[in-house]
């Protein structure tokens, strides 16, 4: 007798395809061998980018996770409104994001916000924004340590957090270092790189704490290096992808022992050709942003191979004679399944086997009231 698969779903007649399923046990497990990897769950602070959802983020809360981090004001809010104690919006607020941060403040009042700043123009201009409400906001100086996308490299920090220091609308409160380059396979290597970006993140904590015996909270990485960041005792850890992992991160991580727990459900729509099979999984369905080989790779299949991708579908090549046909379900695994959830409104929960209820992706939206 064939042993059932872990994937596989009794009633995808219900579910209408392409779908994002997740796992429930899967991201339960996930988020218990998130805890069990660091010595203190107060140093976690994961990233909510993946999952966007209140259901999965109760999940954490529960686990005894108080700490978020956030990209978008609508993630942000989303914690909120689950009054998620400490909320991080990792974002430098630039135009009308510096309002609406002050509005969501003024909101939810159950909820520590903080952000980012990274330069002395963006630290006055959301001073002042809070200023004319009477209020201060938490900061933390981010730091370029070699992503160069966003962050002030640590050379000049000191003199920002002098010029901040005058701001009577902002509190420096922390220091945030994202080194989401550091992407080797090598572990070792890795670790050398992750070491060698970090100690300039130390030289900026101690400068400052030397010059004023102010100690900044240093929150730092994503999942490439949660596992040398998360031995580092003192320092907060933000990975986000873990709660579902997918693909990439598979292939990439071998030391962090995290479960696919997120898949993509898709039909056979035609069968144009004995060697030719296209499915419903467009660029609206999942991250396109890869060479097309490394978008996702089907667990019950995985001998086919993509030769075309459009909006609205997705052109395998499989062997001749193959048995497959329209209307089959293929399960499909993410290679960067963050952006692949923000495609979708919702989530089927699978349970047993079952999909027994719907998860509304609900920060997908550039806002929710805010």
């Amino acid at each position: 007798m064939t042993k059932e698969r872990w994937y596989e779903i009794h009633n995808c007649d219900i579910l209408d395809t392409p779908a994002v399923v997740v796992y429930l046990d899967r991201v339960k497990k996930n988020i218990h061998t998130l805890i069990e990897s660091i010595d203190d769950v107060n140093r976690l602070r994961p990233h909510v980018k993946t999952h966007k959802s209140p259901e999965v983020s109760t999940l954490m809360m529960e686990a005894g996770i108080k700490k978020f981090k956030c990209a978008t004001i609508a993630e942000a809010e989303m914690l909120a409104l689950i009054e998620a104690p400490d909320v991080l919006l990792a974002y430098q607020p630039v135009g009308p994001k510096g309002k609406r941060l002050v509005s969501l403040i003024e909101k939810y009042p159950n909820t520590k916000f903080s952000c980012l700043i990274d330069n002395e123009n963006s630290a006055s201009e959301l001073s002042e924004t809070f200023l004319q409400k009477g209020r201060t906001a938490d900061v933390y100086i981010d730091l370029n340590v070699g992503m160069n996308r966003t962050g002030i490299v640590p050379e000049h920090a000191f003199s920002l957090y002098v010029h901040c220091k005058k701001l009577k609308g902002i509190r420096i409160i922390g220091l945030h270092a994202y080194d989401g380059h550091i992407r080797d396979k090598d572990f070792n290597i890795r670790s050398k790189r992750c070491d060698e970006a970090f100690s300039k993140v130390v030289e900026v904590q101690q400068k400052i704490f030397s010059a004023d015996q102010l100690k900044l909270t240093i929150i730092a990485g994503g999942s490439p290096t949660f596992s040398i960041h998360s031995k580092r005792k003192e320092i907060e850890c933000s990975p986000g992808t873990f709660v579902y992992w997918d693909k990439g991160y598979e292939q990439l991580l071998a030391e962090q022992h995290f479960l696919p727990a997120a898949l993509v459900v898709t039909r056979v729509v035609s069968k144009p050709s004995p060697s030719v099979i296209c499915i419903d999984l467009g660029h609206k369905a999942i991250a396109s942003e890869n060479v097309l080989p490394e978008r996702v790779s089907f667990l019950n299949a995985p001998h086919l191979k993509p030769i075309g991708h459009s909006e609205e579908h997705m052109v395998l090549s499989v062997e001749e004679g193959n048995d497959l046909q329209v209307g089959d379900i293929l399960y499909g695994l993410p290679y960067h399944v963050c952006p692949t959830v923000a495609l979708h409104d919702q989530s089927g929960v699978v349970e047993n086997h079952l999909v027994v209820k719907y998860w509304e992706t609900l920060s997908r939206n550039r806002s929710i009231t805010i």
